[in-house]
């Protein structure tokens, strides 16, 4: 079912903000962050391009674009630079990013054109913003078990997702990461990813039009179809968090009326609230 008809060249980051109880996504190529209010969108236009965002409060959040992160107010629809992001890397824009449980917001990068292992993923927490790993092509599926001890992430282009223990005073990464889920051989890209309440991790699938659910263990368990075939990144929200929500492209697509929308599908599973980002 189609929940918002815009079409996006590169829809991704869709965020459930839990206060105001609206979803924000983007279309980083068309450098616009869509809402809905109801029945009326609203949407905010960036002069480069803007990926993620993670909620500070009822009126503020903390966007990813390829060369800052920005404060944005969505009352006066206006935003102001908080930092430099990968500022002096022209190669590079943001790509996927989410807030872990101790309010730090993870973003991915990589290269405008995909260049190889020019991208990285970073992690800013109280002021303070860290390379956490390069040598990335395309960074995607950044999400966060339930019990707060691992993040997920994965390089597209490699397939393979990974598991990062955290260190449970601040959530920096403790450790190595290990490989908890090989996608490689697969026909389909893993995108954007989320974690439910019970710990399923739910991945966006580039080129096969459905979002996955695999099991703690990386068992897969089912898939949730959608009517574009470049599915991008999902997330959870409505009233009660049970509603899958989830964005795709139209850009390089098979051709479609509605390739590039907004997709929603209720009463799929219990999601968690999206973290507060922790400035």
């Amino acid at each position: 079912m189609i929940f918002d008809d815009t079409v996006c060249q590169l829809g991704e980051g869709p965020l459930w903000h839990p206060t105001r109880n609206q979803l924000f996504w983007f279309d980083i190529l068309g450098k616009t962050l869509f809402w809905r209010a109801g029945d009326t969108r609203h949407s905010v236009a960036f002069d480069g391009y803007a990926s993620a965002a993670g909620w500070i409060d009822d009126a503020q959040l903390l966007v990813a674009t390829e060369t800052d992160l920005r404060l944005l107010d969505v009352t006066t629809k206006t935003h102001t630079h908080l930092m430099p992001f990968d500022a002096d890397n022209p190669l590079t824009r943001s790509n996927d990013g989410r807030v872990d449980p101790f309010g730090g917001f993870w973003i991915g990068t990589m290269g405008k054109s995909a260049e190889a292992k020019v991208g990285a993923i970073y992690r800013y927490y109280r002021g303070e913003l860290r390379q956490l790993y390069g040598n990335i092509t395309i960074s995607n599926a950044i999400c966060f078990s339930p019990d707060a001890l691992y993040a997920y992430f994965t390089d597209t282009l490699d397939g393979r997702v990974m598991r990062q223990p955290l260190d449970q005073k601040d959530g920096w990464p403790k450790g190595d990461a290990e490989v908890w889920l090989d996608l490689r051989g697969e026909k389909f890209g893993a995108d954007g990813a989320v974690i439910d309440a019970a710990g399923c991790f739910w991945n966006a699938q580039w080129g096969a039009g459905r979002v996955a659910c695999y099991d703690t263990n990386g068992t897969f368990q089912r898939a949730i179809s959608f009517g574009a075939d470049q599915t991008s990144c999902p997330a959870f929200g409505g009233d009660d968090f049970t509603t899958l929500y989830c964005t795709s492209a139209a850009e390089g697509g098979i051709e479609g009326v509605d390739q590039g929308k907004t997709w929603v599908q209720t009463d799929v599973a219990k999601g968690q609230k999206e973290h507060q980002v922790i400035l």
